[in-house]
Formats: structure tokens, C-alpha cells, sequence
């Protein structure tokens, strides 16, 4: 093989070992991600989204970050209220990375020192509180522990956005006193609820009797009103025909005396009808007659009852 020959095949092998070099160190670090480049073991530089080619034997791709906002769920931990009570709480962790090389060199396994860091935490808060205000508080023992993670995890590279308590597992005793205790305020809550309803159904049956005896009353008043109204109708009837009998009769006797006025009666005309009417009262069964005021004389009187008497028998 000729020298030009070998020297070809040199120069393609080292052609291809340099391509498979830099093929080798051809990274593309993706939308979410944060590339953290070490040269030699130390900081270089943080790689963002995109292309990038790193110097063969010198630097490493030491970290890929994901900076995406993230969710642990940490296993129950086993806490003590302030009544002495030990329960099982379960948390939920949502954070974030905001700085890659805090992230990456602030503490070893982040993820696991945000687990310890809120057992801790939670014993702490829990330990102020007795297991009702737990069991009631979970909005202020969630606000609390996110407050407390956020400023510890800072120096981390770290954002906690939220911390939700999951579950809170109270022993098996204290579950079933709990329950026992709901039951009798839901049996207590039933017995008040019936004894208002027989309450409020007694108070309407009485307001209805009320407003009935009420009615009642009022209807016997008005049937009492409308019936004096008709007897004083009736009443006043009977009068207005008597006195309109009476002035029919006066008239007719004003009317009698006018005729025989006008007729020329005189006075012995009208002695003789005066005569004719004590005949008459003679006649009826009274016992008493009294005699007119315009008799002359006794003996005309005494005339008049001797007439009166004759003719009686």
C-alpha cells in the first residue's frame, strides 16, 4: 500500500472519530428543561432550550432540570396534637424550580430534604393545635406550611406554590367516639327538628280555630245587626201605616166638618149630630161617658141620657 494510501485511510479515521466526538457531544436540552454544564467538576454554565455542543473531555451534561411546576406526595406522618392524641396526616407538595444551579448545588436530593423538611414542619404546627382545631384548621395549617416551606426552600432553588393536607387519620378509638358523637347531634338535631315541626302544626291549628271562632262571631254579629235592622224596619212600617190611618181618619173627619160648613149646617144641625154621637157611644159597652164641653145646660144633659137610656131598652 502506498504512502498517500495510508495516509488517506489516517486522515479518514480521524475524521470519523472527530464526528463521532462531536456527535457524541451534541445535546439538545427541550422546552422545559435547564441543562447544567460542569467543566472539569466545576460550574460552567446553564444551558437553556435548544442546541448545544459541549467540549469533549472537559465538560458533562451534569444535571437536566425539569422546570415544570411539580407534585410529591409524601407518605402519612405521625404527629401529636396538644391533647396528646397521635394521628396520621398526609400531604401534597406543589412547587417548582426557579433557580437551576441553587437546584442543583443547594442540597443534595432536594426533593427528599422538601419531604423531611415538611414532616418537621407539620409536627410543629400540629403540636399547637388539639385534634378538633386540626380537624377544623386544615386552611390554616395548609397556609402555614406553605409559608414556612417557601421561605426554607429558597436558598434551594425552590418555589412552593401551594401544600394541601390530603387526609387526617385520627386513631381508631377517637374515629369511633367521633362517630358516635356525630350520630347522637344528628339524632338530637332529628328530635329538635320534630318537636318544631309539632310545634309550628300546633301553632297554625290554633291561629285556624282562632281566626274560625273569630269569623264565627263576626258572622252571628252581622246575622244580629241584619235582623234588628229588619224588625225596626218592620216596625217603623206598622207605625207609618197607623199614622197614616190616623191622618186618614182626621182628614175625613176634617173633611165631614168642612162639608157640613160649607153645607150651611147650624147650630142645631150639629146639636142634633152630637146627639146621634152620644147615641151611638151609648150603644157600646163602655161604662163611662163623659160629657162634652158644649152642652148649655143640665137639663139639656139630663135629656140626653133620658134619651140615651130609653133607647138602651
Amino acid at each position: 500500500m502506498a504512502g498517500w494510501q495510508i495516509a488517506l485511510l489516517v486522515v479518514g479515521i480521524l475524521l470519523g472519530i472527530l464526528l463521532v466526538l462531536i456527535l457524541l457531544n451534541v445535546k439538545i436540552i427541550g422546552q422545559t428543561e435547564k441543562g447544567i454544564i460542569e467543566r472539569l467538576g466545576s460550574y460552567r454554565v446553564t444551558w437553556g432550550t435548544g442546541i448545544h455542543i459541549k467540549v469533549p473531555f472537559f465538560d458533562r451534561l451534569a444535571h437536566r432540570i425539569d422546570m415544570r411546576e411539580q407534585v410529591k406526595d409524601f407518605p402519612p406522618q405521625s404527629v401529636i396534637t396538644a391533647d396528646n392524641v397521635t394521628i396520621q396526616i398526609d400531604t401534597v407538595v406543589f412547587f417548582c424550580v426557579t433557580d437551576p444551579k441553587l437546584y442543583a448545588y443547594g442540597v443534595e436530593e432536594p426533593v427528599r430534604a422538601i419531604e423531611f423538611l415538611s414532616a418537621t414542619t407539620l409536627r410543629n404546627i400540629i403540636g399547637e393545635l388539639d385534634l378538633d382545631s386540626t380537624l377544623t384548621s386544615r386552611d390554616i395549617i395548609n397556609e402555614k406550611m406553605r409559608s414556612i416551606l417557601d421561605a426554607a426552600t429558597d436558598p434551594w432553588g425552590i418555589k412552593v406554590n401551594r401544600v394541601e393536607v390530603k387526609n387526617i387519620l385520627p386513631p381508631r378509638d377517637i374515629q369511633e367516639a367521633m362517630e358516635r358523637q356525630m350520630r347522637a347531634e344528628r339524632e338530637k338535631r332529628e328530635q329538635i327538628l320534630l318537636a318544631e315541626g309539632k310545634k309550628q302544626s300546633a301553632i297554625l291549628i290554633a291561629e285556624g280555630n282562632k281566626e274560625s271562632a273569630i269569623l264565627n262571631a263576626e258572622a252571628q254579629k252581622q246575622a244580629t245587626i241584619k235582623n234588628a235592622e229588619a224588625e225596626a224596619q218592620r216596625i217603623l212600617n206598622l207605625r207609618s201605616a197607623e199614622a197614616e190611618g190616623i191622618r186618614m181618619v182626621r182628614q175625613a173627619e176634617a173633611d165631614g166638618i168642612r162639608a157640613i160648613k160649607e153645607a150651611g149646617a147650624d147650630k142645631a144641625v150639629l146639636t142634633i149630630k152630637g146627639y146621634e154621637a152620644l147615641k151611638d157611644v151609648a150603644s157600646g159597652q163602655a161604662t163611662k161617658i163623659f160629657l162634652p164641653n158644649n152642652l148649655s145646660d143640665i137639663s139639656a144633659v139630663a135629656a140626653t141620657i133620658a134619651e140615651t137610656v130609653k133607647e138602651k131598652k
